[in-house]
């Protein structure tokens, strides 16, 4: 009977066992992620163009306002536009001018009494010309000098639209990195009681 008994309560031991360990379930195997290395030198160079100023310089020469199109600054298309138009507008102004008095004063020359000068707003002619034939040189003078610099701001706008693309095209690949940076700095000496003003330039790897 007592071996019996062992017997009964070995088999119940061993039945216990197993459903325990039927029960235990393995441990799911975690699989780490691949690690990827990122090359931020590469991807920075990546960013920065060389030829993107040298071609909105080129664009904005072609066309005025085509460079500020290339950059995405269509904000400044009209004001390249209104600038260059303003001079081009004085310009044909003074010309026209120029023309009038000129031509007067051409007619003056050959002996003739017909010209614009001659008559009044009602197309009345005059026995004396309302401008004298020295006043005629004046205007001339006076024209042909605004003629001329209405002529050189004209390129100092179309110049001035090349130089506004080259430059934007440069500062919209500029580093502002935070790692890289660059700023004044002042320290007291209390030594001589003076004061050392410099610039800090600091580098973060």
């Amino acid at each position: 009977m007592p071996n019996k008994s062992l017997l009964a309560l070995a088999l119940t031991f061993l039945s216990c066992f197993t459903l325990i360990a039927q029960d235990k379930k393995p441990e799911e195997e975690i699989i780490p992620e691949p690690l990827i290395a990122v090359d931020t030198i590469s991807l920075a160079r990546e960013r920065i163009n060389p030829l993107s100023p040298a071609k909105a310089a080129f664009y904005s020469a072609i066309l005025p306002g085509l460079g500020q199109a290339y950059n995405k600054k269509y904000w400044k298309i009209p004001i390249v536009y209104g600038a260059i138009g303003t001079g081009i507008y004085f310009y044909l102004n003074n010309s026209k001018e120029y023309d009038r008095y000129r031509d007067a004063y051409k007619s003056r020359l050959a002996g003739f009494k017909n010209d614009e000068f001659y008559f009044d707003a009602n197309g009345n002619q005059l026995t004396t010309p309302r401008i004298t034939t020295s006043r005629l040189e004046d205007a001339q003078k006076f024209y042909r000098r605004n003629k001329e610099i209405s002529l050189l701001v004209t390129f100092g706008l179309y110049a001035l639209n090349i130089i506004d693309a080259n430059v934007d095209a440069h500062l919209m690949q500029y580093n502002v990195d935070e790692n890289l940076s660059l700023a004044p700095h002042y320290r007291f000496n209390e030594i001589d009681a003076t004061g050392n003003l410099g610039l800090t330039l600091n580098f973060k790897f």
